[in-house]
């Protein structure tokens, strides 16, 4: 398979999702799906710390699907306060179970998208197809609400700058210490949310975790 990315269109519950498939020819025994932040506050597939999360993925021989939600880009449909991309991220997951057969899920998530990952983590545990891991950067965890209880079991890396101006780096880390089982914490120092000039120490973090998982 070609490692150059590559446009396509999923089907999606309301409609076609706009995806890019980051691909790699190595043989491997995973997948992932990457979730972008808050579409009302200008996320999209191409935001840099989900490119960046994209490409360390493929760096490790995991081929990425990074896609727009509804109503984002070429995506159709309107925002849905969370639960219709839940079940946008759920429906390229699946598309992914069917492409590359065999292989397990890893989902990751920026933000918004990383509310939106620990969902769909939680779904493929309950059907049995736990993910090989969750990767959540920075994740929006006031939006975690009703979805904390159940919390899934599978390998799990929480990345947070501690100068985040957005998502609050005291309650996640209060939040993911307080967890059964804990996630892995990577904390880097002086970063905010967008992690500018950071990006390498992101990627680093989830290579790290694939590696070690």
């Amino acid at each position: 398979m070609s490692s150059t990315p590559g446009r396509l269109c999923i089907d999606g519950p309301a409609g076609r999702l706009e995806a890019i498939v980051e691909d790699s020819a190595a043989a491997g025994t995973s997948y992932a799906v990457i979730c972008h932040p808050h579409p009302s506050f200008g996320g999209t597939m191409d935001n840099k710390v989900v490119t960046t999360v994209a490409r360390a993925l493929r760096t490790t021989g995991i081929p990425a699907v990074r896609f727009n939600f509804r109503g984002v880009g070429a995506s159709t449909g309107s925002f849905d306060e969370g639960i219709g991309e839940t079940a946008d991220a759920d429906a390229v997951a699946a598309w992914g179970f069917g492409h590359w057969p065999g292989r397990t899920l890893v989902i990751a998530g920026f933000s918004f998208g990383g509310s939106i990952a620990l969902r769909v983590a939680q779904q493929w545990e309950a059907r049995g197809r736990a993910p090989r891991l969750l990767i959540t950067i920075a994740p929006a965890i006031e939006r975690v609400g009703a979805f904390s209880t159940d919390l899934p079991r599978c390998p799990w890396i929480v990345v947070q700058g501690d100068a985040d101006e957005v998502v609050d780096p005291a309650s996640v880390v209060g939040w993911a210490n307080a967890l059964e089982p804990k996630p892995r914490l990577v904390i880097l120092p002086g970063a905010g949310h967008f992690f500018h000039g950071r990006l390498n120490e992101v990627r680093d973090a989830v290579i790290d975790a694939v590696r070690s998982g």
